[in-house]
């Protein structure tokens, strides 16, 4: 009698991925800087070594003292698009503890207002254009094609994250991805109080002599703008140095005092990525400088 044959299971050369990081290699292989969220839907703590910023700051910094920890330390800095980090010991061990895949707007050139209730949906269907619409737990990610500084609570039940700031994957959405407008940016502008309508030339206690800020004066904050735009446009090579040179110039003299506005900062991005920088290298450069000034 023929004896039935035997099957030896071969084992996987390559061990299942968690389903996370499925998702995170397929967001990044698209340009998507994606980063794992623990239970509470928040980034992965500091390992020891970097708690405290201990460690010197956040990882892919091109200034000395950088960094250099394999871990998911630093939240959305830690975010990457690549696919030999995502894929390392320490990152394959938070992915399998992962509860959703969070990614990096401002890194990948877009800006997400996020939506958390009803009422909010219905003010962004009347003041915004149609974009891209990913449904939420509670409400609806807009998103949008551009960059602009994050902030919270921009008016009730809406936030704007795109650069240093991140959001969860939620899925592909529906709709096609709109240019930023200009309305979305108008709301991180804030609205002077009525008691300050007209511009005032404040005293800095830090300056010897007891001389005044010429900060807030309208020229002199705009020729500053304006030169930072033509130093880096101009550049003809290292542009990744002009344009953190730049950056390390107009904080180093207006970002200590409150002068500058969200539009300021996205005339020197749009400056920045005009000769070729990305977004994500733009919110490196900026925040180096800001480091580097103690800011």
């Amino acid at each position: 009698m023929t004896q039935p044959t035997t099957f030896r299971r071969v084992p996987d050369p390559q061990p299942r991925l968690p389903e996370y990081l499925r998702t995170a290699l397929e967001l990044a292989a698209n340009g998507v800087p994606v980063l794992p969220l623990r239970q509470g839907k928040v980034p992965f703590g500091n390992c020891p070594s970097c708690a405290g910023n201990a460690c010197g700051g956040r990882p892919n910094m091109k200034t000395p003292g950088t960094c250099q920890c394999p871990g998911i330390c630093h939240a959305w800095a830690a975010a990457t698009t690549d696919p030999a980090v995502l894929t390392s010991p320490a990152w394959t061990a938070a992915w399998r503890r992962a509860v959703s895949v969070a990614y990096h707007p401002g890194g990948a050139g877009l800006t997400v207002v996020d939506l958390d209730d009803a009422d909010a949906i219905a003010w962004a269907r009347e003041a915004l254009p149609a974009t891209r619409v990913v449904k939420t737990t509670r409400g609806e990610h807009w998103v949008y094609q551009g960059v602009m500084a994050s902030h919270n609570a921009v008016r009730p039940g809406v936030d704007i994250k795109s650069v240093m700031s991140y959001a969860r994957y939620l899925g592909p959405g529906t709709g096609a991805v709109a240019v930023l407008p200009d309305a979305a940016r108008a709301l991180a502008v804030k609205k002077p109080s009525p008691a300050r309508r007209t511009p005032t030339v404040v005293a800095v206690p830090a300056q010897a002599g007891g001389g005044e800020c010429p900060h807030r004066t309208p020229a002199f904050l705009e020729r500053g703008i304006a030169m930072a735009e033509q130093r880096i446009t101009e550049a003809s090579s290292a542009v990744h140095a002009t344009v953190y040179r730049a950056f390390l110039a107009v904080l180093s003299t207006h970002g200590r005092c409150g002068c500058l506005t969200d539009a300021h900062v996205a005339r020197l991005f749009t400056a920045a990525q005009a000769k070729g920088e990305s977004p994500r290298h733009c919110t490196d450069a900026w925040t180096n400088a800001r480091t580097t000034l103690g800011l």
